[in-house]
């Protein structure tokens, strides 16, 4: 019989007194828009995909990990646990309970997916508009609009995402 290993957590309450007492190193987890978008102060961004490669000196101090809802930070628990390296926590609720203790962290003004909505809404709105009003063929770009969304739901890939996280509101801030 395996004893699989637990994580162990540690609350939002918890890391936000540890954060004000002690030295600790915290590890965001989740994608750089995503970052951007919010994340809690002092937090060192690595996406799940590139913790493999994440080579720490070893430390005495704890490491908690956080994304958004707690599941990639267990992935990343995983990873880490067997690359040998101890004393790692988790943020129980990952930002969602970092925000919902009402300990804010930086926000941007809104989501890449929100910005994706209305991007694409505002453009299939003025096809529609400027297909009845000025000349028909303006329907081909709410059609090309409609058809963009179809295979970016198909692929499960955004090129106007993409493109959208390029711009600097979107893009993580360095200190």
């Amino acid at each position: 019989m395996t004893i699989t290993p637990t994580p162990t957590l540690i609350t939002a309450a918890e890391l936000h007194r540890a954060l004000a007492d002690r030295d600790l190193l915290l590890i965001d987890v989740r994608e750089p828009n995503e970052y951007a978008s919010g994340h809690i102060p002092g937090a060192l961004l690595c996406p799940l995909a590139d913790v493999q490669d994440l080579h720490l000196p070893t430390l005495n101090i704890p490491i908690v990990l956080y994304c958004q809802s707690g599941r990639r930070s267990h992935l990343a628990w995983e990873i880490l646990q067997a690359k040998g390296l101890s004393n790692l926590r988790e943020l129980q609720g990952g930002f969602q309970a970092w925000q919902q203790a009402g300990y804010g962290g930086s926000t941007a003004p809104i989501s890449l997916m929100r910005q994706v909505q209305i991007v694409a809404g505002s453009l299939i709105l003025v096809g529609v508009i400027a297909g009845f009003t000025v000349n028909p063929g303006f329907f081909l770009l709410s059609g090309f609009v409609g058809a963009g969304l179809l295979f970016a739901g198909i692929t499960n890939t955004c090129a106007l995402a993409r493109l959208l996280a390029l711009l600097p509101m979107n893009r993580p801030r360095r200190k």
